[in-house]
C-alpha cells in the first residue's frame, strides 16, 4: 500500500482517527489557535469586515470554513461580524465543507447551541458542491491532514501490515522531487485537486488559510505522531504504527512554496504569506484584546491576554504558524 493510501486510512477511513471526533486542548492530543482563543476568529472576521466596509467584496457573499471540526472558528467570526454590523448576519450566507456526515451532525448541534435559529450554517461535503460569484474561505490546519508520499534516497514508502518500507520510487515523482530540490521528505497529494475544486465553483474568492510549515525544502523528514500532547517522529523507535493508527494524530510540516505553485497554477494570486503572529496583529488582535481589555474585568482580562501571547509570542504559535492568503 502507498503511504498516502495509508494515511488516507488513518485519518479518514472507517474508524479513522477524525472519525472519532477527537477532542481539540487539555483534554484531547494538540492544541490549535482555536481551541487557543475566541479572538483567533475575531481577528480573521475583523480583517473579512475591513474588506466588507471597503467594498472589496460583496456584502451578500459566502462565508465558509473547510475543515471546521467542531465549528469554533465559522462561529467565533459569526459572532464577531455580528458585533461589527447586525445587519450582516441577514446578507451574508454561511457554509462549512465536511466530507465526514459524523462531524457535520457535531458541527450543526454546536451551531445549534450557540445561535438556535438566528443564523443558518450550510453543510457541503466537498468544494466542488459549492456555487458561488463570491467566497471569503477560511481554513485553520488542514493542510498538515492531507495525505503524503514519503521519499527517501530517490524511494517512496510502502506500507505492509503496519510495517514501512522502502521501493523505487515512480519517475513522475523523482521529476517532481528533482526539480524542487527535495531528497528527503514529505510529498503533499491532494493540493491540486483541492485547488481545482474551489477555482471551479467559485467565481471569486479570498482564501486564508494558517498552518505549521515553511515555504522552502527541508530535505528532512517532519512527519510525526501526536499522543495526548506527546510528540513521536514517524520513525521513533519508541512508536508502535500498529498501536498509533487511527488512536493518534499524524501530520506533518507544509511546503507552502508546493501550495503557491499549485494554486498560481489555477489563477490565484498570493495576496500574503506571513508569520501567524504578524498576520493577527495586522487584522486586528491587539485592539480587539484592548477594547475588550475596557469592558470586563482584570482577572478576565489577564486570562484572554496570557490566550493571546499564545497565538502570537515567536515562541510558541506566533512564528510556528504560517498565514498564506490567496485571491481569485
Amino acid at each position: 500500500m502507498q503511504f498516502s493510501d495509508y494515511m488516507e486510512q488513518w485519518l479518514y477511513g472507517e474508524g479513522g482517527y477524525y472519525k472519532q471526533f477527537k477532542a481539540i486542548g487539555k483534554s484531547g492530543d494538540f492544541y490549535t489557535a482555536v481551541s487557543t482563543s475566541r479572538f483567533f476568529g475575531a481577528s480573521i472576521a475583523n480583517y473579512f469586515y475591513g474588506l466588507l466596509k471597503s467594498e472589496q467584496v460583496p456584502r451578500d457573499g459566502w462565508l465558509i470554513e473547510v475543515g471546521a471540526h467542531q465549528g469554533y472558528l465559522l462561529c467565533d467570526m459569526i459572532q464577531w461580524l455580528y458585533s461589527c454590523d447586525p445587519t450582516l448576519i441577514g446578507s451574508l450566507k454561511f457554509g462549512i465543507v465536511e466530507r465526514q456526515p459524523e462531524v457535520q451532525e457535531a458541527q450543526k448541534a454546536y451551531i445549534q447551541e450557540r445561535f438556535g435559529k438566528d443564523v443558518t450554517v450550510h453543510h457541503f461535503s466537498s468544494l466542488a458542491e459549492v456555487e458561488a460569484s463570491y467566497a471569503f474561505i477560511v481554513a485553520n490546519e488542514i493542510f498538515d491532514a492531507f495525505p503524503c508520499e514519503l521519499l527517501k534516497e530517490e524511494k517512496i514508502a510502502r506500507v505492509k501490515e503496519h510495517t514501512i518500507y522502502w521501493e523505487e520510487a515512480p519517475a513522475s515523482l523523482l521529476s517532481w522531487a528533482r526539480q524542487h530540490h527535495l531528497t528527503q521528505g514529505e510529498i503533499a497529494v491532494g493540493y491540486d485537486t483541492f485547488a481545482q475544486e474551489m477555482c471551479h465553483a467559485i467565481e471569486r474568492c479570498d482564501f486564508v488559510s494558517f498552518d505549521y510549515g515553511e515555504r522552502y525544502v527541508r530535505n528532512d523528514f517532519s512527519i510525526r505522531v501526536y499522543r495526548t500532547h506527546e510528540t513521536f517522529p514517524l520513525f521513533d523507535e519508541a512508536l508502535t504504527l500498529a498501536d498509533s493508527y487511527q488512536h493518534d494524530d499524524i501530520t506533518y510540516d507544509v511546503n507552502f512554496g508546493h501550495l503557491k505553485e499549485i494554486f498560481e497554477a489555477e489563477g490565484f494570486e498570493e495576496v500574503a504569506y506571513e508569520t501567524q503572529a504578524r498576520a493577527l496583529i495586522r487584522f486586528g488582535l491587539i485592539e480587539i484584546l484592548e477594547a475588550f481589555a475596557k469592558q470586563t474585568t482584570q482577572a478576565r482580562y489577564a486570562r484572554e491576554a496570557d490566550k493571546v501571547k499564545t497565538l502570537i509570542a515567536p515562541t510558541m504559535m506566533g512564528d510556528r504558524f504560517k498565514m498564506v492568503h490567496f485571491r481569485r
